[in-house]
């Protein structure tokens, strides 16, 4: 794409700011609402694209330890856990099965990215660096649909809002099966009329149900904010996490049916080891009642190692060493309005951000229980640099037509550098420089009180996977496009709500390997499905919820003749929850959740494909209203004691298995101190 074209892109993104002009037509309603970072355009109720949110209500209530599990409450996503302590999951989204272990899912915490660049996989992302109990918002944007945010954003976005005002402190105590130890807890105060902390902690402990499978890590977060006068506000918040994980590896399929909880004696002393560290600071200036810029900057380490013991042939298993040291610098500007046209509201974000991220990476292979005894094949750095411009409109022309606007400049430098002799043969040179412009729109129409629909075309984009990007013989090569159509209707009665989407979403430019070192762009794949939520309340001491998701995905275009027209691996078909909620009385709770998901084919050729499975967990809680407020909770997971495989793939020729936890029993009190 040409220069020209990016600097289009950047003016069109800027010269939304000119809006603020016209101010004085604002109706006075309308005022800028408090905003942090990049501010918050697409919320779920007043979006044209699909979303699904949780707040600190909801997620304080199910419990949880880890934030992957919020993921089953939004149609259409699975989790298909890995079973490696400290290692990212892949999380299945609209077609798309690497999200969290690779790029196909973004994720922001307070609008600063948490993907990483080269970290096993390009836009591998650790949620373990969030404490449940500081979330203040946790929004799912399906698709390539919001302009915040660029590459990784391809099958969607999970936007994860911190609390960041309020008196409060909060715990959470929890032990369950194989000496799982869970301690949660958050602080937030006023420090005299300007001044705001918020902080957080997680304690986490499990021996797990395999042997070799013991897992402790530690998260701390924290924020101060001050308003130094009425119009300028500061904030420096930092998060830490460190994780030490043993891990039992996969198992064969004789081996998964004859002992689930057993490990493979070809694994040796695997596990990973995580150390992460972000500071940020934040600048917030109030131009006006309509206008207010907000500035941050941020920078984050990171150490991370893991050990991995996989089959390399059908009788020869070996364990490997990555090990990825993470250097990140980033900063942005934005301006956010709410302004009028012709009498027509208009809210408005538009900016500029940059980051420069540098990756350490060693790989060895054929170790002797973590002792190295071959040479690396790889020891190289890598550097991944980025501008970007972005800007988002919403205007209320009327109640039947809502429309959104958004439009996305991304530029891409950088390169690969060797640090040491190497015998790998992974390229390493020159980035190929990428930019690219995405756009997006959307219209919503309140059709009735009851009744919404919308429908929304957006593009997203991912550069070229791995050190695939850094190949000379590669030059030059386009980014892969995403094109996604959306329509949608969302029904809100009494004592009913019902949301329902279809969604058309075709990826093209996806990449080939010509020749070693030789690649092009050449592959296109198309995604649909229908993905629905329901909640029915008929009275105060019943609820019933459901999600249900179905995908379709078929390759269109690709170098092997034999793919075409087949399924993507590792996403499954159909998959749904059902949840049912008792309250006896005002006291007490009962909950019913059961969960399924469908089968998928492993290998690309379709030829094997991983069973579905269907779990059920029970519920009862019992909350103390008094002056010492707590609440007392037990839960039971996989009720039948189902034995099922979270994740099924081909590793070395062999099928693997990644064995789902037992029965598990878990108990605890939250209260209040």
């Amino acid at each position: 794409m040409s220069n020209n074209v990016l600097r289009w892109a950047v003016a069109c993104a800027l010269g939304s700011l000119s809006f603020g002009a016209v101010a004085e037509m604002l109706p006075a309603e309308a005022a800028i609402d408090e905003v942090v970072v990049k501010g918050q355009l697409l919320r779920s109720s007043e979006s044209a694209y699909s979303a699904t949110v949780l707040d600190t209500t909801a997620i304080r209530e199910q419990a949880f330890a880890d934030v992957d599990e919020l993921f089953r409450f939004v149609p259409g996503m699975i989790v298909r856990d890995l079973q490696l302590g400290s290692v990212a999951s892949n999380i299945v989204i609209r077609g798309f099965g690497n999200g969290g272990h690779g790029g196909d899912l973004g994720a922001v915490i307070d609008g600063i990215p948490l993907n990483e660049a080269m970290s096993h996989a390009d836009g591998y992302v650790d949620l373990n660096t969030v404490v449940p109990l500081e979330i203040e918002s946790f929004t799912v944007f399906k698709g390539p649909v919001s302009a915040l945010y660029g590459n990784y954003n391809r099958g969607g976005l999970v936007d994860i809002q911190t609390r960041k005002s309020g008196d409060y402190a909060e715990a959470d105590f929890s032990l369950a099966s194989y000496d799982t130890v869970d301690l949660q807890a958050a602080y937030g105060a006023k420090l005299g009329e300007t001044q705001q902390v918020n902080l957080a902690g997680q304690l986490f402990r499990t021996d797990n149900y395999r042997p070799q499978s013991k897992t402790e890590r530690g998260t701390f977060a924290g924020r101060w904010s001050a308003r130094v006068t009425p119009d300028l506000q500061v904030a420096v918040s930092t998060r830490y996490l460190q994780s030490e994980s043993d891990s039992a590896s996969y198992l064969t399929a004789a081996q998964f049916r004859s002992n689930p909880r057993g490990i493979d004696p070809n694994t040796q002393n695997d596990g990973a080891d995580k150390e992460f560290l972000t500071v940020r600071g934040d600048v917030n200036y109030q131009i006006n009642d309509e206008l207010k810029l907000l500035t941050f900057a941020y920078t984050t380490q990171q150490d991370f190692t893991r050990w991995f013991s996989r089959p390399v042939s059908a009788t020869t298993w070996r364990q490997r060493e990555e090990t990825y040291d993470r250097s990140v610098y980033g900063a942005g500007t934005s301006l956010n309005g709410v302004t009028a046209l012709a009498s027509i509201p208009v809210s408005y974000i538009a900016g500029v951000e940059t980051f420069r991220e540098a990756t350490e990476y060693k790989f060895f292979d054929g170790l002797d229980h973590r002792r190295r005894v071959l040479p690396a094949q790889s020891d190289r750095e890598t550097e991944l640099n980025s501008v970007s411009a972005f800007s988002e409109v919403r205007a209320n022309v009327h109640p039947l037509a809502q429309l959104s606007l958004g439009l996305r400049a991304d530029r891409f430098t950088g390169g690969c550098e060797l640090r040491a002799s190497e015998t790998g043969t992974d390229p390493c040179g020159a980035l190929n420089k990428a930019d690219h412009v995405s756009p997006k729109v959307g219209l919503q129409s309140q059709v009735t009180d009851w009744l919404q629909l919308r429908a929304s075309w957006a593009e997203g984009f991912a550069l070229a996977n791995g050190f695939v990007k850094y190949a000379i013989g590669g030059q030059p090569l386009n980014e892969n496009v995403f094109r996604q159509t959306e329509v949608g209707m969302r029904v809100a009665a009494a004592a009913f709500e019902f949301d329902v989407a279809g969604y058309r979403l075709k990826s093209t430019g996806e990449v080939r390997t010509v020749a070693p070192g030789v690649y092009e762009n050449f592959g296109a794949t198309l995604r649909e499905g229908i993905e629905a939520s329901a909640r029915w309340k008929p009275v105060e001491s019943f609820e019933l919820s459901a999600v249900y998701g179905i995908t379709d995905t078929k390759v269109q275009q690709n170098a092997d003749a034999r793919l075409l027209g087949l399924a993507v691996a590792g996403v499954p078909a159909n998959s749904g929850n059902l949840e049912a909620s008792f309250r006896p009385s005002a006291d007490w709770s009962i909950n019913a959740f059961w969960r399924y998901v469908g089968e998928y084919d492993v290998d690309a050729l379709n030829t094997l494909q991983a069973e579905s499975y269907d779990l059920l967990d029970i519920a009862v809680s019992y909350t103390n209203r008094g002056d010492r407020k707590y609440r007392v909770y037990a839960r039971l997971d996989n009720v039948t004691d189902e034995k099922y495989a979270t994740s099924v793939s081909i590793i070395g020729g062999q099928l693997l298995f990644a064995p789902g936890a037992p029965r598990t029993v878990r108990a605890g009190i939250q209260f209040d101190f």
